[in-house]
């Protein structure tokens, strides 16, 4: 209940910032509605901690790669990352329909694909690519392209991230192993209580250092060998 009524406050808030002040303001409305939603995990006796942001080079564009297990993945990354000003890469049906959520994709730089048409996927993702660089921002990646259910990862897909290194050649690739927010919906609703979601970030990669299929192979066993399962 704290969570959908952050998104139906924060939403009307967004639409002025982004129309009266632009971007900058539209993002620090944005930074904090995803503080406000990670703060609803302590009503569950629920905790966040991020491990080595301090590893992050500044200045520079970041593709965080990660896998996925819950929603409760996201509000932390905004909001922990905020300083990177982190844009996901989300289904298209996400952009239409939820408070905050949609209104946030569509207009805060993040980029909808529809995985049933290829074409609009691929100019989409160039374009998203295109952004981040020209900006020095950070994309958000989940290469397994659904959520994990158990913990267990599903194997990554390669082709949204070829496509945004394409775009973004003088970036860093940062694998994150995210821990435990999938137990906190395990069981659906009521959520779980008592848990504490551990994000891990690993070694940046230079995206020129390694071809992409080594690159790929590397950040895709980092983010798995970080998971406890």
């Amino acid at each position: 209940m704290a969570f959908g009524l952050f998104l139906i406050i924060f939403h009307p808030i967004q639409w002025l910032a982004f129309n009266l002040g632009g971007y900058q303001a539209h993002k620090k409305v944005v930074d904090y509605l995803n503080l406000c939603l990670t703060s609803t995990l302590l009503i569950l006796g629920t905790w966040v901690k991020f491990k080595n942001i301090d590893r992050l080079p500044e200045n520079a564009s970041l593709i965080f790669v990660s896998n996925h297990q819950s929603t409760y993945d996201i509000p932390p990354i905004y909001w922990f990352l905020r300083k990177f000003h982190p844009k996901f890469v989300s289904k298209i049906e996400l952009g239409k329909g939820i408070p905050s959520v949609s209104y946030n994709l569509s207009h805060g730089g993040s980029v909808l694909i529809d995985r049933k048409d290829a074409r609009q996927s691929l100019r989409a993702l160039g374009a998203f690519g295109e952004y981040i660089a020209s900006n020095k921002r950070a994309a958000v990646i989940f290469p397994e392209g659904t959520r994990s259910k158990n913990g267990i990862p599903k194997p990554f897909k390669e082709k949204g991230l070829k496509i945004i290194i394409k775009k973004v050649p003088d970036s860093y690739v940062v694998p994150i192993s995210i821990n435990n927010s999938w137990k906190v919906v395990q069981y659906g609703f009521p959520l779980d209580l008592f848990h504490k979601i551990t994000f891990d970030i690993h070694e940046p990669i230079k995206t020129d250092s390694l071809p992409f299929d080594e690159l790929f192979q590397k950040a895709e066993k980092m983010v798995k060998d970080g998971l406890v399962v």
